[in-house]
C-alpha cells in the first residue's frame, strides 16, 4: 500500500518557507507482528514542531531532513498484526504529516469513549487541552477566585485555559490580536485585550484598565511584550506558567529578554516553564474531569481546518501568521 508524506529539505532560518516541504510517496511494507497500519483522517499542526527544525535535541529529538516529520493525528485501524487493536478501531498516535501510517501498536492509543468528535482528541481532550489543565492546575497552583491573565488566548491551548480559569470564579482577561478572536473571547465572557500595534507600556496599561486589582495567575504562550506586561501587572505572590513562547520561535538570533523581570524579586512571582509529556501520567485526571464538560457541551471550542493532506504545511506557516482560531487541524 502506498503512503504519502511530507519530509522538510533544510533546516529553515526564521519564518519557514513553504519551499521547505516535501511531499514524498512510498510504498509500505508487509505489516510486522505487533504491526498496525492506520489510515489517518485527522492531522496535528503545532507551534512546537518548529523547534524540532533546528536540528538540535531540546526536549524531544529534531526532525531528520528527508525523514518523514511526526505529529499528532487520529486515524482508523485499516490492518493489525497486534491482538490489542482491531481493524476498524478509532486510535491517536504521533505518525501524522501523512495519510497512511503504519507504525507498532505500543505506539498506538484507542481513542476514549466520551461522546465527541475523534477530532477533539487532537485539541481540547487531547495534548493542547490537557496542556492548559496542567498549566493552570499543577504549575500555577490557580485557586478559587484567581484573577487570571492567558496570552494567545484564542488559541488551542489559550481558548482552553481561559474558560477552565473562568469557571474559578475571579477576572479573567486574554491577549489576543485579530478582531473575530476578540470577539471570541468577549462572547464567553472573557475581558479580552489586543496586543496588536501596543508596546509593553501600552499593553501594561491595556492589562491594568482592563484588571485593576492585578492578576494572581498568568499564563504565558507567547513571551515578548506579553510577558514585559504581564510582570508589570502580576499581584504579590503571583504565578506564571510558561507553557510557550511563540514570538521567538521564528527568530534569528538571541531575542531581548524583559527589561523589568526585577518584578520577580519586587512581587514574590514564581514564573515556571513545563513540557506537558512531564506531566502525561496525569492525562486520566484531566479526561474524567474535563471530557464530561465538553460531551455535554459546557466548555465550547473552536477548530481551523484545513482540507488534504497537501495542505499540511500550509495549515502550520499559518500558526505564526496568527490565522486560527482554536486548534488547527487538517482533515484528509
Amino acid at each position: 500500500m502506498p503512503s504519502r508524506y511530507f519530509t522538510i529539505n533544510a533546516i529553515p532560518q526564521g519564518t519557514p518557507s513553504r519551499k521547505l516541504f516535501e511531499l514524498h510517496e512510498t510504498e509500505l511494507p508487509d505489516l510486522a507482528e505487533g504491526e498496525v497500519r492506520i489510515r489517518n483522517t485527522w492531522l496535528s499542526v503545532d507551534p512546537y514542531m518548529r523547534g524540532r527544525m533546528t536540528g538540535v535535541k531540546t526536549y524531544v529529538d529534531p526532525f531528520v531532513i528527508g525523514e518523514p516529520l511526526e505529529g499528532a493525528a487520529v486515524g482508523e485501524v485499516i490492518e493489525s498484526r497486534d491482538s490489542r487493536l482491531a481493524v476498524g478501531d478509532k486510535v491517536r498516535h504521533m505518525a501524522g504529516w501523512r495519510d497512511i501510517a503504519q507504525l507498532p501498536g505500543d505506539q498506538v492509543e484507542p481513542l476514549p469513549s466520551f461522546e465527541v468528535p475523534e477530532q477533539a482528541y487532537l485539541g481540547v481532550l487531547g495534548m493542547p487541552g490537557m496542556t492548559a489543565w496542567t498549566g493552570l492546575n499543577q504549575i500555577a497552583e490557580m485557586r478559587e477566585g484567581d484573577n487570571v491573565l492567558v496570552s494567545a488566548a484564542s488559541g488551542a491551548v489559550g481558548s482552553l485555559a481561559v474558560q477552565l480559569a473562568k469557571a474559578r470564579g475571579g477576572t479573567v482577561v486574554g491577549i489576543a490580536g485579530a478582531p473575530e478572536k476578540l470577539e471570541w473571547l468577549e462572547s464567553h465572557g472573557i475581558k479580552a485585550v489586543s496586543y496588536r500595534e501596543r508596546d509593553a507600556q501600552q499593553l501594561t496599561e491595556a492589562l491594568k484598565a482592563a484588571c485593576p486589582e492585578g492578576f494572581d495567575v498568568y499564563y504565558e504562550n507567547v513571551g515578548g511584550v506579553c510577558l514585559e506586561a504581564a510582570l508589570n501587572t502580576l499581584r504579590l505572590g503571583g504565578r506564571i506558567a510558561v507553557c510557550g513562547m511563540i514570538a521567538r520561535y521564528n527568530a534569528e538570533g538571541p531575542a531581548p529578554g524583559p527589561s523589568n523581570l526585577a518584578m520577580l524579586l519586587i512581587q514574590r512571582l514564581r514564573m515556571q516553564g513545563f513540557i506537558i509529556f512531564d506531566h502525561w501520567a496525569d492525562y486520566t485526571r484531566f479526561l474524567e474531569e474535563v471530557g464530561p464538560q465538553v460531551a455535554k457541551g459546557e466548555i465550547d471550542y473552536a477548530e481551523t481546518v484545513e482540507e488534504g493532506l497537501e495542505r499540511t504545511p500550509d495549515a502550520f506557516l499559518a500558526l505564526f501568521e496568527g490565522a486560527n482560531t482554536g486548534k488547527m487541524l487538517v482533515r484528509l
